[in-house]
């Protein structure tokens, strides 16, 4: 009977599963504290943005947010592929408004607690991000001056009651035969003009950050599991974890690794890292983060430009980015894991179309198309993935 016992407890304790009252160990529990929701704090204030948390421009920013008219056909808005439905993701592969874009849609829960914006970093802004889709022909394919004119012809109430007297953008030639984009282009327009259609333009995208500010992350089942492990809340049945997802949270924290980039409460390091992901069909290697290295830094919209608010001692991100070309080509930022089992596609074009997908990736860690892949391979039993599934989607 003795013997019997103590084969069962070896077959359990090699799945991982709860042979002791005390799965976990000191310092793992210490890890497990560090990613409960309740250590994410409150948002630091965005220097670069005066008006980020200003009630008024969030409600400015939410009407933005869902009005199609900032785009050239009239049919895209923000919410269009920021689904409040699905995360404020499309579940699409691909991006897709007027056209079909090269990367996938980026949920916005908590995204404000980051410092840098787009899959690639392009952005040091979340209000500097939000001007992007407006201008992109794949997206809105707006112009700045048809962003400025229809904040003249229908939002200058709102407009003012945030940002003051509405400058005079002048107005486009008439010619009805070319899109608003078209005439845009075809449309000279003197330095201080300019300079008027960028404000307005740069307090547009400061409205839709301080909205999207709002858009906050929901407690979890881990969050409840994880405040019992530390202590902070007594055990009950709704909020234990069963022996599978025990060993999930086990590999993530441990010898999977995943915590190394997927660490603090939104399981993000808000870096840049190159894991060799696959390229997307035929399409040509995309560089990822070394493509914007430069543009990022003479952004007119970035921290250190003429529309921020911010001084230059408080672009710290900007300041001190890591400019390595070769150490960032090919490297994409660290997707949060909120939510993630019910995100699918996976990785920044969509690459992957299931979560075994993923974790089948990181145990070939293949070479990279392009750059260096930081990853190495990693042996998972049938049972370790299955228990890596079932700890993520306890993150629901």
């Amino acid at each position: 009977m003795i013997r019997l016992h103590l084969v069962s407890c070896l077959i359990a304790l090699a799945a991982l599963s709860a042979c002791s009252s005390e799965p976990f160990s000191d310092d793992e529990k210490k890890i497990i504290a560090q990613l409960r929701l309740s250590e994410l704090g409150s948002l630091e204030p965005d220097q670069s943005n005066r008006f980020a948390d200003d009630p008024a421009a969030a409600a400015f920013g939410a009407r933005l947010f869902v009005d199609a008219r900032l785009s050239a056909n009239g049919l895209i808005s923000c919410a269009s592929c920021h689904d409040p439905e699905r995360q404020f993701q499309d579940d699409e592969p691909l991006g897709k408004g007027i056209g079909t874009s090269t990367r996938r849609t980026m949920p916005l829960a908590g995204a404000a607690h980051g410092d840098w914006f787009m899959w690639d970093g392009a952005k040091d802004s979340q209000w500097a991000q939000a001007l992007v889709p407006l201008e992109d022909p794949r997206e809105h394919g707006f112009s700045r001056a048809g962003v400025a004119q229809l904040i003249a012809e229908v939002y200058r109430t709102e407009y003012e009651a945030v940002f003051g007297a509405l400058p005079e953008v002048g107005g486009q030639p008439d010619l009805p035969q070319l899109t608003l984009l078209e005439r845009d282009q075809n449309h000279t327009r003197g330095e201080a003009e300019q300079d008027q259609i960028n404000r307005v333009f740069a307090n547009v995208g400061k409205s839709l950050a301080a909205f999207q500010r709002t858009i906050s992350l929901e407690a979890t089942r881990f969050d409840r599991y994880a405040a019992i492990i530390s202590d902070a809340v007594e055990a009950d049945d709704r909020n234990s974890f069963n022996s599978l997802e025990i060993e999930g949270l086990k590999l993530f924290i441990g010898k999977a690794g995943c915590i190394e980039c997927h660490n603090g409460p939104r399981f993000t390091d808000d870096f840049f890292h190159n894991t060799g992901v696959p390229r997307r069909d035929e399409a040509p290697a995309d560089p990822g983060r070394s493509a914007v290295l430069e543009s990022v830094v003479g952004d007119p919209f970035n921290c250190l430009g003429p529309y921020s608010d911010a001084q230059a001692e408080e672009c710290h991100a900007l300041r001190f980015m890591v400019r390595d070309e070769a150490a960032m080509k090919g490297a994409f930022k660290t997707p949060s894991l909120r939510g993630v089992a019910s995100r699918a596609p996976y990785m920044h074009a969509g690459q992957l179309q299931t979560l075994e997908e993923v974790i089948q990736h990181y145990s070939d860690a293949p070479a990279a198309s392009t750059g260096t892949s930081e990853i190495a391979p990693i042996t998972f039993t049938d049972r370790g993935r299955a228990a890596l599934i079932a700890f993520l989607k306890t993150l629901e």
